[in-house]
């Protein structure tokens, strides 16, 4: 049976400018997050030199309490990390057996699905996590990643249900289906290859919101309890005032990882959109030739004597 495989080509397209840029940051975070830890002391313990500037011997300086800031953001980026994942990781498998297997098998398991997805979609994400972080003391990594992974599937699974209903009814999967092929196989098969730029990209968005959620509930005081986390250093270096005391070095280094993170996985999102859409491909060169053409006119325009 032939697959109805994504259009050849997908990664070449993939590897942009962009892309590589993007992928770059990533990967160098997450190396950081992986590979530092492992050469770092420990970040909670404390010393006597309280605010340390950086130095030779504290390379990001100290806290108030002494604590090594360059340890605990090596941590902290390890946790931050893993929050992310695993929040995408459920993120993506609810949105994937809500969306393709209620658009695929249609009836009432569809309009269940759809009923369930929609409620879910209209729930503010931001005060649940805050209502249940709050009622809640032991907030362990999973709860927060699950609390995250709960407000933030349905609109995914909202795109992959309209992928879904258009891609069912192409020939090659209505000739399995007279061939007798089982659906899961249909839906592993033929359905899925063409679903995976949108599943990554979904991917990519569920990432970034989960590691700003996590860092938005630290930062108020409701996040993982136990773990070093972004959020967590953002909400200790504001309870002490390192902004008044002019202790940047406590509060910059977690901001900017951040948001460099962040900035890695919009430029990742972007080039998976440009394979999706293949207007944002081509808008640049129609924009490119619209100017020229604009360009040349006046050009003529000027030429032409009065």
């Amino acid at each position: 049976m032939t697959t109805g495989n994504p259009r050849g080509g997908g990664l070449r397209r993939l590897l942009t400018p962009t892309f590589i840029v993007g992928a770059g940051l990533v990967l160098a975070i997450t190396l950081f997050g992986l590979i530092a830890p492992l050469f770092v002391t420990d970040p909670l313990a404390i010393d006597s030199m309280g605010m340390q500037p950086p130095s030779a011997q504290n390379v990001l300086g100290t806290t108030q309490t002494g604590q090594d800031v360059l340890a605990q953001l090596a941590y902290a980026t390890r946790g931050s990390l893993l929050v992310g994942v695993i929040v995408a990781s459920l993120a993506l498998l609810l949105s994937a057996f809500f969306g393709i297997l209620g658009g695929y098998l249609g009836g009432w398991l569809d309009e269940l699905f759809s009923l369930f997805t929609n409620v879910v979609l209209i729930l503010p994400g931001l005060p649940l996590m805050i209502v249940i972080g709050s009622y809640v003391e032991q907030r362990g990594l999973l709860l927060i990643a699950f609390i995250l992974a709960i407000t933030s599937w349905a609109a995914s699974a909202r795109v992959l249900r309209s992928q879904t209903l258009s891609i069912r009814t192409r020939d090659y999967v209505q000739a399995a289906k007279i061939a007798g092929e089982k659906a899961h196989r249909i839906i592993a098969v033929e359905i899925l290859p063409n679903l995976l730029p949108v599943m990554s990209s979904g991917f990519v968005f569920a990432l970034i919101t989960a590691i700003l959620g996590e860092a938005g509930l630290s930062f108020i005081g409701l996040g993982v309890v136990g773990t070093q986390t972004w959020g967590s250093m953002l909400y200790y270096a504001q309870n002490a005032q390192a902004l008044t005391l002019g202790a940047w070095w406590w509060f910059v280094p977690p901001g900017l990882m951040i948001a460099m993170l962040g900035c890695g996985l919009s430029l990742i999102n972007f080039s998976i959109d440009g394979i999706i859409n293949p207007r944002l491909r081509t808008a640049p060169k129609q924009a490119r030739r619209v100017r020229q053409a604009d360009a040349a006119q006046q050009q003529e325009q000027q030429e032409v004597p009065a």
